[in-house]
């Protein structure tokens, strides 16, 4: 594979207001590095099924942008699976990911490429702050971070998301992972390799809303869990083991005054307390052995993990052409406000 040659993956969903102002700042990072580092730079956008105007907007600016090639899935299959989409059609050089909303800046692309030359795998991004966010979802991003950090065996660093550089061989190792429920952060530190850190502060949105609410956030917690640790299944078995041991304790204190001091038969707050107690645990050991096993079912099917609908590669640029020819800086301007029409 090739040293010289970097695509920048943005899987996108419902991201019309974002792209148009993203691609000019990624567009930017790219020319610098070609300039100063020799680096092929390319784009790939990724459509997840998006319901706006998200696949004109990326059809505008690959028109304006011959680097730029695009990728439209047959539906929305959720990050996980676009990016994994993106990831297997990078077969030359590194891939970086970056979100479509902008919140992670690609001012840092040449530091990350900088890191990768000097012989990272996996080079990612760690926010030390996340403007823009509220303090219940950095309070539970921050406590999730730290959860699966003890949970897992394999080495997820804290406060980092997508915003990474995997080197060809990364890439390599992580095309080998096909399974269908993908915790992509989880997968990532699997892989290995050399990897190295930079700290970022993570800016606001640059428009629109986050896509990723409370309930979906906690679904893909859940699928960090029960994919990278099976903690949940131990501590149902050792709960039923010290529900048991209370029992037992509490039958031979039960078996004990009778035996001294008359059975006058306990009333029947206790004996529902005790039916509750012991019903509850037995359905969340059901609840936490069947996440287990609806994974295993999914796996079994073996499906496709994504279809694609439309594939349009990048166009070859002409000679010592960075990007954009005559004239098409301003369609990009012009692109800018007319994004949403």
């Amino acid at each position: 594979m090739s040293p010289d040659r970097l695509t920048v993956v943005v899987a996108a969903y419902n991201e019309a207001d974002n792209l148009a102002l993203l691609q000019s700042r990624i567009g930017a990072a790219l020319d610098r590095l070609a300039r100063e580092e020799g680096i092929d730079g390319q784009m790939l956008y990724v459509d997840d099924g998006s319901t706006d105007a998200t696949w004109a907007v990326m059809q505008h600016l690959a028109s304006v942008d011959r680097r730029i090639a695009l990728l439209r899935l047959s539906r929305n299959f959720g990050k996980e699976l676009a990016l994994t989409a993106g990831l297997d059609r990078v077969e030359e050089g590194a891939a970086l990911i970056l979100d479509a909303d902008g919140q992670d800046p690609p001012e840092l692309i040449p530091l990350f490429v900088a890191k990768w030359r000097e012989g990272y795998d996996d080079v990612h991004g760690t926010r030390m702050e996340r403007e823009g966010e509220g303090w219940l979802k950095r309070s539970t991003a921050h406590a999730f971070y730290r959860v699966i950090g003890l949970l897992s065996n394999t080495p997820i660093p804290a406060d980092t998301g997508d915003f990474r550089l995997l080197s060809p061989r990364a890439l390599a190792g992580l095309r080998q992972l096909r399974e269908r429920h993908r915790f992509m952060k989880g997968l990532f530190g699997w892989v290995g390799y050399n990897r190295v850190s930079i700290a970022y502060h993570r800016e606001p949105r640059a428009a629109g809303r986050s896509k990723f609410n409370f309930w979906r956030l906690w679904n893909l917690a859940l699928e960090g869990i029960t994919s990278f640790s099976t903690a949940p299944l131990r501590l149902a078995t050792y709960l039923g083991l010290l529900t048991a041991l209370v029992a037992f304790v509490y039958g031979v204190a039960i078996i004990v005054k009778a035996l001294f001091w008359g059975d006058p038969v306990a009333g029947w707050p206790t004996m529902m307390s005790v039916i509750l107690f012991l019903g509850g645990v037995q359905l969340i050991a059901l609840g936490v052995i069947g996440e287990y096993l609806g994974r295993l079912y999914d796996e079994s099917k073996q499906r496709p993990l994504y279809l694609v609908d439309s594939w349009q590669p990048a166009r070859p640029t002409r000679a010592g052409m960075v990007g954009e020819s005559p004239g098409e800086a301003d369609r990009v301007q012009r692109l800018r406000g007319s994004a949403v029409d």
